[in-house]
């Protein structure tokens, strides 16, 4: 069986990583180089760097952070936010980081998941998609700009184009769950899931150690963020782990 990977995030604002509540409401939690070292003592899988009001001020990514973030780690490095052309996703791998994370861009111009995929392959090209339930229950919209902009958007159906032009992964993160601390989006996670076939990360919600086993016994993904339970010291990566361990759910050690 495929182990299952624990990634801790970082939101960053103003180069502090922040954290909120349904993306609102965001508090500084502490330096984003420091909290990457000790995530990486931890013996995390990944680490995802989020720029998230990038787009919103129409800028590009936070560079020197992302190089000094990788320049004091040594595992697979995800970057987003403000990424809008190759030429950006170039200037973030060269500065460390081994995934692009897209989101606001690729909605806009869906062929720029295309023309990554060719240019740098596709197994670096991440398409984060933030979603909310629609308020009939219908199903999920794709929401963009860092929560501001409901598009409208079909979450599935965008899911399942963004894979056909080239993305290599999700991150899925449920808007509605985001920060309540009351478990993942299993629904939305499984319906995903039945579209499409490349790794599928969870985001959103986490907020115990039993909902990391939740989401991945229901196998309603390949990989569980979080980022407030980590950045307060709530838990460590290592006792995520060990706990999944324990249930016969394999991890990397």
């Amino acid at each position: 069986m495929i182990k299952k990977r624990i990634i801790p995030c970082l939101d960053v604002k103003d180069g502090k990583t922040v954290k909120g509540v349904n993306f609102v409401g965001l508090k500084e939690v502490g330096d984003p180089v420091e909290l990457a070292k000790k995530y990486y003592a931890q013996s995390a899988d990944e680490l995802v760097f989020l720029d998230i009001t990038a787009t919103h001020e129409h800028r590009d990514t936070m560079v020197h952070i992302v190089e000094k973030v990788a320049e004091n780690i040594f595992m697979p490095f995800t970057v987003g936010g403000g990424i809008r052309t190759t030429e950006d996703i170039r200037k973030i791998l060269r500065a460390g980081a081994d995934k692009v994370s897209l989101n606001s861009a690729a909605v806009k111009n869906p062929e720029l998941l295309a023309d990554a995929a060719s240019q740098f392959g596709d197994q670096c090209v991440v398409l984060a998609v933030d979603g909310r339930m629609r308020s009939d229950g219908s199903g999920w919209n794709v929401v963009i700009h860092g929560g501001r902009i409901d598009t409208g958007i079909d979450a599935l159906e965008w899911i399942e184009h963004g894979v056909s032009k080239g993305a290599g992964e999700i991150l899925l993160t449920s808007m509605d769950a985001d920060g309540t601390k009351k478990g993942f989006d299993i629904p939305f996670l499984k319906a995903v899931r039945q579209r499409v076939h490349v790794p599928l990360i969870a985001s959103g919600g986490c907020g115990c150690l039993e909902h990391f086993a939740e989401v991945f016994e229901e196998n309603a993904a390949d990989a569980a963020l979080a980022a407030s339970l980590f950045h307060y010291g709530e838990l460590t990566v290592g006792q995520v782990k060990e706990y999944l361990d324990e249930r016969g759910i394999p991890v990397r050690w």
